[in-house]
């Protein structure tokens, strides 16, 4: 019988699904906006319509798994539901969406499948740096054929939004306060783990990512998979933060390349990215769009051969 895999990341910002068939093609590559993790920084909890926006989209991926019979499959949970102090009453509606809960995952094992998936694309085995922000957290991880160490900061364009970019376009000591705390939580990367400095090669993945490489190429349509393996310059990421957090949403919005439904928490991501960058020097990063839908995708593969 064939296989059919497939893979759900439900994260804080999006609800990512990917379907491959047995010789590994993709079927289904959908990345949906759905922002389980709004307001959670003040809440503490998953709001009701977040969890509706979820739910209705983990149901248009149930009938897709369906529709490609797929024979087995893993869906994960991160920063969000992490934090929050609902999280069992939302599992248990995707439950009887999809018939079993999905796997609450560390920060260190998000960070772990993130790097499998980013590297998977690229033949040469060098010392990399993988980049991974989220809607409430960024992974950082080292490695060169295995991983050597994964970092899960508190972090993520929509947490940063929330928290600290109130006005519109934000204020410059709001834009600087947002990067200072990303930058001091790098610092105390950097120093426990001074590997981080001395990498050959750094990928970034994720939404705000490759986000900022469509916005940089001037991208008429949104396509990530035409911006795989596209390096960006740290002048260009500063380039395209500077333009993007100067401007109101309401211009913000025109910029090709960049999606309506990331225009108001875009900038936050570009803080994180700034302040990686800036932090450890980054003088170039290579975009990929595989990610932790991908890693799953080979650890299931590992687990059914």
């Amino acid at each position: 019988m064939d296989k059919t895999l497939a893979a759900i990341d439900i994260g804080s910002n999006s609800t990512n699904l990917l379907i491959v068939d047995q010789a590994g093609q993709t079927l289904q590559r959908i990345v949906r906006s759905t922002r389980l993790g709004a307001n959670i920084g003040a809440t503490g909890a998953l709001s009701a319509e977040s969890m509706q926006r979820t739910l209705e989209c983990l149901r248009e991926y149930e009938s897709l798994i369906k529709q490609h019979n797929v024979s087995h499959r893993r869906t994960v949970a991160t920063a969000a539901c992490r934090a929050a102090n609902n999280t069992g009453e939302f599992f248990a509606k995707v439950e009887k969406i999809s018939g079993a809960a999905p796997e609450l995952i560390t920060g260190e094992i998000e960070g772990a499948l993130s790097f499998v998936g980013a590297t998977s694309s690229f033949d040469d085995r060098i010392s990399t740096l993988v980049v991974d922000i989220g809607g409430a957290s960024t992974e950082l991880m080292v490695g060169t054929d295995t991983l050597d160490f994964a970092v899960s900061l508190p972090f993520g364009a929509v947490n940063l939004t929330e928290s600290e970019l109130h006005r519109d376009p934000p204020r410059p000591e709001e834009l600087t306060n947002a990067i200072s705390l990303v930058s001091d939580g790098v610092d105390d990367v950097a120093h426990n783990y001074p590997l981080i400095g001395e990498v050959e090669r750094v990928v970034g993945v994720a939404g705000t990512i490759v986000t900022v490489a469509a916005v940089e190429v001037g991208q008429k349509t949104f396509d990530p998979a035409a911006l795989h393996k596209l390096t960006l310059s740290r002048d260009a990421v500063e380039d395209v933060f500077r333009t993007l957090a100067t401007e109101p949403l309401r211009d913000r919005v025109f910029n090709p390349g960049l999606p309506r439904d990331r225009a108001d928490i875009i900038v936050g991501g570009c803080c994180v990215l700034v302040a990686v960058m800036r932090r450890l020097q980054i003088s170039e990063i290579v975009v990929s769009q595989y990610n932790l839908l991908d890693g799953l995708i080979s650890e299931l593969r590992k687990k059914i051969s």
